[in-house]
């Protein structure tokens, strides 16, 4: 499961890089200061998240016993519905879609936690 949580770091890392470039350039015009801080916070949450996705991937490599998958999907999903809303919202206005990005919060929160709980239970 490391190299799959290795790969889909890379991919987010990628996007995360490839949507701040986005908004920095082709969006500056488009989006008003209140959809650009929504992105820009997007953005940022992604990157911070794909690192903890990276993490658990290097961690996996070397915790052979330990599953860190529960941290993993967290951090994945955390991604998809904190991030993943911002941008639409940023992008289109619908502001329904705010109820959706506390789910994401509570995933990041809680691959946290995971990890975290995971670390201090295994034997080095």
């Amino acid at each position: 499961m490391a190299r799959a949580w290795l790969a889909l770091a890379a991919f987010s890392g990628f996007l995360s890089v490839a949507l701040g470039a986005l908004g920095a350039h082709s969006l500056k015009n488009v989006l008003d200061e209140y959809g650009k801080s929504i992105y820009e916070r997007a953005v940022t949450y992604q990157m911070f998240h794909t690192m903890g996705l990276f993490a658990v991937g290097l961690l996996q490599m070397f915790l052979k016993n330990t599953s860190l998958s529960l941290s993993g999907w967290s951090f994945l999903i955390g991604i998809l519905l904190f991030s993943g809303s911002l941008y639409l919202l940023a992008l289109t206005g619908a502001t329904w879609l705010g109820a959706i990005t506390p789910f994401g919060g509570i995933a990041f929160i809680l691959g946290w936690a995971f990890l975290g709980f995971k670390i201090i239970r295994t034997k080095f």
